[in-house]
């Protein structure tokens, strides 16, 4: 089974998992949160995921969804990767999250395909004076 990350500030990592376990009435299996610290640096934030990932299973491939491009934890993530084993994925939503947990069976690029797509089509314009 594909583990998923969630990476990100604490508030908005452990926001990321309560809406997931409203939703889906209880918390996935495979899913944790590796909550940041905006002070530590590179290299402890490298060597905290790090740890993370050492937790899972080793032979589970692994999405990491992150909050920011760019920042110093997705920077740190980046030297972690390993093509078909272990991806990052910026922009974490709530739409993202569960297209992921929607799709986890299938291989890695294609589950990172829908990570992508479930967060763009999860950001949505609502048409003025229309009610749903």
């Amino acid at each position: 089974m594909i583990q998923i990350i969630i990476l990100a500030q604490v508030d908005m990592a452990t926001g990321l998992l309560d809406a997931i376990e409203h939703v889906l009435g209880q918390r996935p299996p495979g899913l944790a949160i590796q909550a940041i610290d905006y002070h530590a640096s590179q290299e402890s934030l490298a060597q905290k995921l790090s740890e993370r990932l050492q937790t899972l299973h080793p032979d589970d491939p692994v999405v990491i969804l992150a909050d920011v491009y760019g920042s110093s934890h997705t920077n740190a993530a980046c030297r972690l990767l390993v093509p078909e084993k272990i991806e990052l994925v910026s922009g974490v939503n709530v739409p993202m999250l569960l297209r992921v947990l929607s799709y986890r069976h299938l291989p890695l690029g294609a589950l990172v395909q829908k990570a992508l797509s479930g967060g763009m089509e999860g950001i949505v314009r609502a048409p003025p004076g229309q009610k749903k």
